[in-house]
């Protein structure tokens, strides 16, 4: 069953260790069979007051192969830069 990683980027707080993040995660996604659904671009409110700064859609093949991704080595290294350059909201759901 496929799962969906759903990010907002509630605010980037070092613009360049973040964009240093956005260029080199894709690579490990791809890695692992993620696919970018949703990958910033322009967000309106459709009802209520969620209003991400950035969101962020991937698709994973299953929940195993997100969590693959999630604990690899690769994406490990990566993941600094965007604990140390943006505060972010994520989550997983299964999808159909």
């Amino acid at each position: 069953m496929p799962v969906y990683l759903i990010v907002e980027a509630k605010k980037v707080i070092d613009k360049s260790k973040y964009t240093e993040y956005i260029q080199k995660v894709p690579e490990t996604i791809a890695r692992f069979g993620g696919k970018y659904l949703v990958r910033g671009g322009k967000v309106s409110v459709a009802s209520g007051d969620w209003d991400p700064e950035r969101l962020i859609i991937v698709e994973f093949g299953s929940m195993d192969k997100f969590r693959a991704w999630w604990d690899s080595s690769e994406y490990r290294l990566v993941a600094p830069l965007r604990e140390a350059s943006a505060i972010v909201n994520a989550v997983v759901a299964e999808g159909i």
